[in-house]
Formats: structure tokens, sequence, C-alpha cells
């Protein structure tokens, strides 16, 4: 029986890393465990039924926050994309966000999971399980040696790009209206990356990426294809947002989405306003199912990294959401397929197990 801690919620991608980057890198990593300024911490997560879910190893470009959230919450807008970042200044800040992430580890606020057995024994145990993500491989080199020893230490997922251009491909601008068929795909360097994770294990991302590049994975890729945190374009005409025919072959691959939170992709206006109503993040969710199945559609909030609806502020207020699921008439059973079964089910089938 559902209630307002249950399901656990395992989720397909938070920004915890980069704000406890940004706030002091390892130094701070008590506020995680002992409660923090962000929608991410244990006491949160224990208030909120929230289990875990991929944590994401982001390389910041030097942008105004505060300007690009005004400009995005306008009634259209067209942000620039950030200029490319080198390897060489990526992989300090990777390397940093992913020695936050393993201090949390050895402090006992996380597991950090390698396979979905990892993650069914950290959930079982009540500890947080963390997927190692990076968004935007900006740290992988073209030889992908990174890609080989992060593998090694942990890494199973990856979006080759996020929004801004990388050597391996191109992204998506903060653009409303428009859709995501902008500019080319892969580069040769991002078809080697795609045929390696394939090789590896290591699931591919799909959110940032333009259509372009997702038809290049479409192609090239023999795993499902997952979008971590992206929408339904039909209700958001974002550029960030999946086409009819993008789900169309994410379910022909069987594999998923997750719902993101963030509020410029969930309104029918695109802006990024936290007054968005549970009922619009609904509307989101009917249409994944009726265009995946009820087996491919997931929850993938962007915490810590978007403004995102006021009545799911933080992780501890992830029992509005169920409520809002339930009270919609969402059953026992696609309750717990929304809130974690359908990403372990995509994982075990990515990552061969």
């Amino acid at each position: 029986m559902t209630d307002n801690l249950t399901p656990a919620i395992f989720d397909g991608h938070n920004d915890a890393l980069l704000q406890l980057y940004r706030a002091g890198g390892t130094s701070v990593s008590d506020s995680f465990i002992t409660g923090r300024k962000g929608a991410i911490d244990l006491v949160k997560a224990k208030a909120g039924g929230f289990a875990g879910g991929f944590f994401a190893v982001y390389i910041p470009s030097p942008i105004d926050r505060e300007e690009k959230v005004d400009a995005m919450s306008q009634p259209s807008y067209d942000l620039p994309l950030p200029e490319p970042i080198e390897w060489e200044d990526a992989l300090p800040v990777a390397m940093t966000e992913a020695a936050i992430l393993f201090d949390l580890e050895k402090r006992g606020a996380l597991k950090v999971c390698r396979t979905v057995a990892d993650i069914r024994g950290a959930m079982d145990a009540g500890i947080m399980a963390a997927i190692f993500h990076i968004e935007g491989a900006e740290a992988i080199d073209p030889d992908l040696h990174t890609l080989e020893v992060l593998y090694q230490a942990g890494l199973r997922s990856i979006g080759p790009v996020w929004s801004r251009e990388t050597i391996f491909g191109h992204g998506v601008p903060f653009r409303y209206p428009s859709d995501p068929d902008i500019g080319p795909g892969l580069t040769d360097h991002g078809l080697r990356l795609v045929k390696r994770c394939n090789e590896l294990g290591i699931m591919i991302d799909l959110s940032h990426l333009n259509s372009a590049g997702f038809w290049d994975v479409a192609r090239h890729s023999d795993a499902p294809l997952v979008a971590t945190h992206s929408n339904a374009h039909v209700i958001c005409q974002h550029s960030r947002n999946l086409t009819d025919d993008q789900l169309a072959a994410i379910r022909e691959s069987d594999g998923m989405v997750g719902l993101n939170f963030a509020a410029a992709f969930l309104r029918d206006d695109g802006r990024m306003l936290a007054d968005v109503p549970l009922s619009q993040m609904l509307r989101h969710i009917d249409y994944l199912i009726e265009h995946l199945g009820e087996d491919r559609v997931g929850l993938g909030s962007d915490y810590d990294g978007a403004i995102v609806p006021t009545d799911v502020t933080t992780v501890a207020d992830l029992p509005n959401l169920r409520q809002a699921m339930v009270g919609h008439g969402f059953n026992d059973a696609l309750m717990t397929k929304l809130c974690h079964g359908n990403w372990l089910r995509v994982l075990e089938k990515t990552w061969g197990e």
C-alpha cells in the first residue's frame, strides 16, 4: 500500500555534487549528512522517502545564473551556448566532484552503486544509493583513456554533452519555443564513445543532446535509449524536450525517460517560474506513459540544478508528489514502477545483469 514515504524514489538526475563543489568540496561533506541549504541531503531524504539516484559530475560554465534564470522567465528566449571547455580545464573539476561523491561514501552517507544488485542492497539497508554519472563529457579525452579509468572507479552513466559543444557532439541551447532539431550530431569521437560505452555497459544519457545527436545514438547504440531528465515536447515546446518521434524510438529500444522537474520544461509557456501545479507534472507523466508504456517512465528531478515546482522544492517534499500521483489514480504497482522499478529494469538491461 502506498503511503507518504513509499514507494521509495530513485531519481534519474541531480546536481548535488556541483552544489557541494561550489560550497567548498569535501570540506562541506558533513552538511550533506546533517542538513544543508539545497534540495538533497540525508535529513531531507529520510523525510521524503528519497532512496537515491544518478549523481551528476558536471563542469559549470562561467555564466551568471541569475541572468540565465531571469532570461528563462520571459515569454520567449534563446540563450547563447557557453563556449566549449577544454579537457585540461574540465578534468580537475570532474575529479574534485567525483572525490566529493566518494568522500560521502566513506562517511557512510551513501553507497556508490555499480550494479543493480548494489542499488537493491542499499535500498533494502536504508542507505542512499548513488550512480556515478557524468553530464557533459568534457573530462573525457579523445582516446577515451579517462573513460576507462573512471569506469574502473565506478562510472556507470554518461551524457556526451550538456548543451554546449564537446568533442563528442552538440547539445540544444536553452531556447523557447523551439524543437531539438538544432545543429549537427555526434562527431567521430562521439561515435567511438557510444561504441565503447556499449562495450563497457555504461548507460548513454540522451538528455541535452540535439535531435541529430539523438538519432546518431539511436542508429549506433545497441543499448536501450534513455533520457534521464526530459519531458514531452507536445506539452512544452522547449528545445530540451522530446518529440513524439524520439519517444517512439525510445519505446522501440525498450528504454525510458525520467520526468524533469525543471519548471521551464514542464510549463506550457516554457517559463522558469516555480508556480507549477503538480497536475502539470502529471500531464507529462500521463503523456509519457501513453507513448512509452508504463514500464518506461520514471522521475529525473534535476534537483539542485533547476527551479522546480513549489510543491516539490526539495526531496523532503516528495510525499506531495506521491499523494498527487495516487489521487490521480495510479495504483500500487504503477507507483512502484514510476518511483524506482523502471529505473532498475532499464539499468539491469543496460548493464547486462
